[in-house]
């Protein structure tokens, strides 16, 4: 293990005192845990430290830059990606350190995300969830958008077998802030390349979201579980498109498209 390249575990976090232990205790292998925290009023950063992290506070602007902002401050040329609400399999970590010791063939690596919600893991209606999520320092970032990003990295990527763990919804509670940041941002993000928002962006891409993880990816095999999922992400996108409306609405009235401030961070913001 001594020629092994080190790795900094990066995590995000505001206000995720109920999701950040098992986390972080998830990535303890790592040879830094490097949390960028934005200012939270619980004991975020207090467990964190518990758990050896170096805490960094940083002001939230979105997903985005927060990353951009984050991955030059790893210590390590690698770095692992991880939300608060995720944690990394043994499987995932041991797949790492092997690269890592072996020496990697490429600059980034994606990873398979298995999905949970409400206690019930989605094997069908979140098929194909992969993301890029281990990749060095030097070479990533991510581009200008708010939403859905994955960093940009030089060269082709490799594919790593292990998963992360995602529990992004359990409850409606917990859920319903997240909904609503979630989709201001993603209609802000569309902002700049929608130019008007119709009855195919209000009817045909709810009921077409719908379609495709509920029938064609097979979602009806999550059981209910699925099903409401795959209604709340119809709504998701109605939603989205919805706040796009209103945006250009406001730009049209007031010559500018909206007077809302950012939304507070919510764990796990990659969430489709």
């Amino acid at each position: 293990m001594g020629n092994r390249q080190k790795i900094t575990a990066l995590v995000l976090t505001q206000n995720v005192e109920d999701l950040i232990g098992p986390c972080l205790e998830s990535v303890r292998w790592a040879d830094e845990i490097l949390v960028v925290d934005s200012f939270s009023t619980d004991r975020t950063a207090e467990i964190a430290r518990r758990y050896g992290a170096r805490v960094l506070e940083h002001p939230y602007q979105n997903y985005i830059a927060q990353n951009n902002w984050a991955i030059p401050q790893a210590t390590h040329p690698w770095i692992i990606s991880v939300d608060s609400d995720e944690q990394v399999t043994p499987e995932l970590r041991d797949e790492t350190l092997r690269i890592l010791t072996e020496g990697p063939r490429f600059n980034s690596y994606i990873v398979r995300r298995d999905n949970y919600f409400m206690g019930h893991q989605l094997r069908y209606c979140l098929r194909g969830d992969h993301e890029c999520r281990l990749f060095l320092r030097d070479k990533a970032r991510f581009p200008d958008q708010e939403v859905h990003a994955n960093p940009e990295v030089e060269g082709p990527a490799g594919h790593l077998k292990g998963a992360l763990l995602h529990f992004s919804f359990r409850s409606f509670e917990q859920y319903i802030p997240k909904f609503h940041a979630m989709s201001t941002r993603a209609a802000r993000d569309r902002f700049r390349r929608v130019r008007r928002v119709g009855v195919f962006h209000l009817v045909l891409r709810p009921l077409g979201r719908f379609f495709k993880q509920y029938v064609l990816k097979m979602g009806f095999l999550d059981g209910r579980a699925g099903l409401v999922f795959c209604g709340l992400s119809a709504f998701s996108s109605f939603l989205k498109y919805a706040k796009l409306w209103e945006m250009q609405e406001c730009q049209e009235k007031t010559g500018t498209p909206s007077t809302s401030p950012n939304p507070p961070a919510s764990s796990g913001e990659r969430q489709r």
